[in-house]
Order: C-alpha cells, then structure tokens, then sequence
C-alpha cells in the first residue's frame, strides 16, 4: 500500500510506517494529515486512488467532511492522547499571564532587575480565582482537574450556553473546536464582558478569537492579558500582539511532547492501516 505523509518523519519513528511505501499523493492509497493541510477538492482530485485521510490531529476542521464522503474517502482523526499534554500547556499559559513570567524574564535578561521589592512585580493568584473555560470536551475537563488541584473554581461554557457566566472569570480558557458558530466566538462585544484584571487563553483554533477586537481590548485596558498558542491566520501574528508585554505568545506547541507527537503519530498510521484492510478504525471522523 501507498502513503502519503504532507510531513517529513523523524528517523526515529519511521519504523511505525512497516508495510507502507510512502510516496506522492497521485499515487497513494491513504494520507496522514496535519491541520496546516488543506485537504478540499483539490486535494481529492490530485489523488484518484484515495481511501483514508488520516488525520494527526483532534481537530478536521481543515478537511472538507461532505466532498470525503461524496467519493467514499474515509478521514479519521487521533484524539485523547494529547490531552494532558494540551491541558498542561494551557495551564502553563495561565502561569505565565497571572504572574508575567516571560514578561519579567525579559526585564531580567535586559539588566533592569534592581534587587527584591516589596510591592513590585505584583501578579495574579490562581489560587481562589476563578477560571471559565469554554468547551467541556476531553481537553476542558483536563484542566478543569488541574486548576481545580490549584484552587480555583470552575465555571464551563457549552454550546448549550453559560459563556456570559465563564467570561465573568478571572481567567477565561478556550477548548471548543473551530466551527462556523465558535469563529470570532471571542469578539469585541465578548472582550468587553470580560472583567479588566481578567486574562484570556487561547490553545484551542485561533479562529475562535477576533485578533484585531483583542488588540483593541488590550489597547484600551479592556482585560489585563493574553496567552496564545494559536492564531487566525497561522502562521502570521497579528502585529499588535507582537508589540505588547501583557501578551504571552507560544508557536502552536501545546501537544509538542516527544511522546504526545510519537503517539499523535503512531494513532494515525493505526487508523490508516485498519481503514486500508477494510476494518473500522478506531478514531473514525466520517
């Protein structure tokens, strides 16, 4: 069977690919995916012979669904097994914005530390703060166990609503997919139900955010901070974000474990081989 991958594989994981020839898309049986592929007419057309898009990634809102299920083109995706790891990252972002690490990193390495002050440098607590965090899939309940072990109280926002309740929150977390009703979910009229001490973290899809009414939020003091790991035009920033300290800015590294990406991988190449031998794979998207 033919594969083709829209990725270069680390030597040290190409062994998980026994049994398949890699090669170009015309020619290929299935496809492991990453979510900065585009896989849409297009896609399909260059490759006649397609059974199986395997995605490595949760989320598929890169893939066109309806024209893989027009030409009986089965997709899968990998969930659960970077679920920590995306947890942790979110609530490392927490940490940082709450006490502005990175900022006060930079103010160190500048030679601008002047010794222990009394009321300087002043931060945020988690603990006893509260934390609204929108979307109670896998991930959001992850760090809802975490903040919780920090102290804080939890206050989820699902399609089913609650969102004015999280954006009320010390801290708001992002954990929904990236669906025409979740775009610009995070706009101007949502930063400003947002308290002014409050900081936003984003690991979910940087289209749920609205960049430009979140650099204006900033601008006007609207909320205290932001941490992003994801952007709305990935991989582009918007100029804004770069120029401000109160903002924490991460390039898409909330599963960027060795063993989370290795088992991302692994997942995938199981979901194409059991579609390609005719079995259900066990992450089935459509």
């Amino acid at each position: 069977m033919r594969v083709h991958l829209t990725f270069d594989v680390p030597a040290e994981m190409r062994a998980l690919l026994r049994g398949f020839r890699p090669g170009p898309l015309a020619s290929a049986d299935g496809a492991i995916t990453l979510l900065t592929d585009r896989v849409d007419a297009a896609f399909f057309d260059r490759a006649p012979r397609l059974r199986v898009v395997a995605q490595m990634a949760v989320g598929t809102n890169n893939i066109d669904l309806r024209k893989a299920a027009r030409r009986g083109i089965a997709v899968t995706n990998a969930p659960d097994v970077l679920t920590d790891t995306t947890a942790e990252c979110a609530i490392a972002l927490l940490f940082a914005c709450a006490r502005g690490i990175v900022r006060w990193d930079r103010h160190v390495r500048a030679g601008r530390f002047r010794g222990w002050e009394p009321f300087g440098y002043l931060g945020t607590d988690l603990a006893g703060s509260t934390l609204g965090i929108v979307g109670r899939g896998r991930i959001g309940q992850a760090v809802a166990a975490r903040a919780r072990a920090l102290g804080m109280k939890v206050v989820f926002a699902t399609r089913r609503g609650g969102l004015d309740r999280a954006l009320a929150c010390d801290f708001v977390s992002l954990h929904c997919p990236l669906t025409p009703a979740t775009r610009h979910l995070i706009d101007g009229r949502a930063l400003r139900r947002m308290k002014p001490a409050a900081f936003l973290v984003n690991t979910a899809r940087g289209a749920v955010v609205d960049e430009a009414a979140l650099v204006e939020a900033l601008r006007r003091g609207r909320i205290a901070g932001a941490g992003l790991d994801v952007y709305e035009r990935e991989p582009a920033v918007h100029p804004g974000l770069l120029r401000r300290d109160d903002v924490v800015l991460l390039p898409h590294i909330a599963s960027a474990t060795h063993r989370t990406r290795e088992r991302m991988f692994a997942l995938a190449v199981e979901n194409l081989r059991c579609a390609l031998a005719g079995r259900r794979p066990p992450n089935l998207v459509r």
